[in-house]
């Protein structure tokens, strides 16, 4: 006869674990790892080193998860009054807060001791500052209305540590490829934000979405528009080809699609928008890995 090896009460706490950590939604861990490759092939010229691949795609996944339980943490009193966030297991009281606290130290030391053991001394430090990112995005929207802006800063910090692990160095490219990358959170995340704009003018929580206003979409089509610039200019300085090009291209007609539907500014129109950048993501990536593969 079978027996189940793990206790019901077990399952249950790692599956609370789960969703704090939204392992059952990617859409971040994504968003976070294809700027970190787009950074990885740049540095490389090329295909990188297998073991940095296997470091940072690692590190993304972890420090995103790192991210979710601080996150939780700073809005557990908020989140109950949010019709999206309200049944979180934190808010919902399902895990207590010291769980979240150290699910967050811990997931964070096994990504810097990873740093410590396979990349070298400048990435090393450098990972100081994406922790201190880490921790403290959460609690900007207490204090400003551009917390996104703090968010696009923790979600770009991994482009300068890949290109330091990959090339011992950052240089202009790095820098310019980091301003794209957090340009581009901004406007993503802020039709995240539209999602929860009515909600989170009732609790007092800022965002970018409730400081735009009624010029979110052409502000954030200017962001949009910003991005594809800076990514053609890598382009031309990084003597990139067709390929590239044409994963730029793709981004920007999402960009465009993204602007089409969310004329109405619905929450499930925003939120549709918001995951769509996913595909934008991606798009940069495959053509950025082709264009390296064939020079």
């Amino acid at each position: 006869m079978h027996q189940n090896v793990m206790p019901e009460h077990v399952q249950q706490r790692l599956g609370e674990y789960a969703k704090l950590l939204r392992i059952d939604r990617p859409i971040g861990t994504l968003l976070l790892l294809w700027p970190t490759y787009w950074a990885l092939w740049l540095a490389a010229d090329g295909m990188p080193d297998v073991g940095n691949l296997i470091v940072f795609t690692l590190g993304v996944i972890f420090m995103r998860a790192a991210g979710c339980a601080i996150n939780d943490y700073a809005d557990r009193d908020w989140d109950r009054h949010v019709e999206r966030t309200k049944d979180r297991p934190l808010t919902a009281g399902r895990i207590r807060s010291w769980e979240a606290v150290a699910l967050f130290v811990g997931l964070c030391l096994v990504s810097f001791l990873m740093v410590v053991l396979f990349t070298n001394t400048l990435t090393l430090y450098l990972s100081f500052g994406g922790a201190l990112l880490a921790f403290i995005y959460p609690f900007m929207k207490r204090y400003t209305h551009l917390p996104q802006l703090f968010l696009g800063a923790a979600f770009s910090w991994a482009i300068p540590m890949a290109w330091a692990a990959q090339a011992n160095e950052v240089s202009q490219l790095t820098w310019l490829l980091f301003t794209a990358n957090v340009l581009w959170t901004v406007a993503y995340d802020t039709f995240y934000a539209m999602v929860d704009r009515d909600d989170d003018l009732k609790v007092g929580i800022k965002s970018t979405a409730i400081l735009f206003g009624e010029a979110d979409r052409p502000i954030i089509a200017t962001l949009q528009a910003m991005v594809v610039i800076i990514l053609l200019m890598i382009g031309i300085r990084g003597e990139l080809g067709f390929f590239y090009y044409l994963g730029v291209t793709g981004m920007a007609a999402l960009f465009i699609y993204q602007q089409l539907i969310t004329r109405d500014r619905s929450r499930a129109a925003c939120f549709k928008a918001f995951l769509n950048n996913n595909w934008a993501g991606l798009a940069v990536f495959v053509g950025l890995a082709i264009d390296r593969l064939l020079n």
